[in-house]
Order: C-alpha cells, then structure tokens, then sequence
C-alpha cells in the first residue's frame, strides 16, 4: 500500500465503509491502472439491498496485463448518497499466471 487508495498488482477488493444517508445506497466500484485507464471488467455494483459494515462487499474480478511499477487503484462510490470507503480496510489479492 502507498498510504493513499493506490495499490501495485491488485485484482479484487474486499470494503469497509460507512454511509451518511441510506443505506440502500447501491455501492460501485472500478479499478483504475496507473491513473488513467480503467481496467477491462472491473466495474461492479453491490445492489440495493440494505448495507451493513464488516458484511458487505464488492467483489471486482478480472485479468488484465500489468508491467513493473504499474498501479491499480480502487474507485468506489454510492450511487444516490456520499459515503466513505476506508482505504485502512480495503484489501487487494493477485496473482502472476505464466
């Protein structure tokens, strides 16, 4: 972790959060290489059922060519309201294939 929202190598994400309105909110994320591009497939979108912290998560999945120094960086918002994603709490699993 960088001490900011960016990640080197990540693939998919576990949340924790906290909602300022509804908690119907629906909750959506991407994952972003260096900054710029957003990384083939990896939108997702938590319905609308009620969230609960600890309990929820987004699960983005998807493969996507990386080089050394790349960084994949997590946006996650609420649809309809604010809300806060804690970037101490977020967590990013990959892996090398060939």
């Amino acid at each position: 972790m960088f001490g900011s929202d960016r990640f080197r190598l990540a693939v998919c994400a576990t949340l924790l959060y906290k909602v300022n309105s509804a908690t119907t909110a629906r909750l959506r994320g991407r994952l972003v290489l260096n900054g710029t591009a957003e990384v083939r497939g990896s939108f997702g979108e938590a319905g609308n059922a009620a969230h609960v912290s600890l309990a929820t998560a987004l699960w983005l999945q998807t493969m996507t060519p990386l080089a050394a120094g790349d960084t994949v960086e997590l946006q996650a918002s609420f649809r309809t309201a604010d809300g806060y994603v804690a970037a101490d709490h977020t967590s990013f699993w990959g892996c090398k294939i060939g």
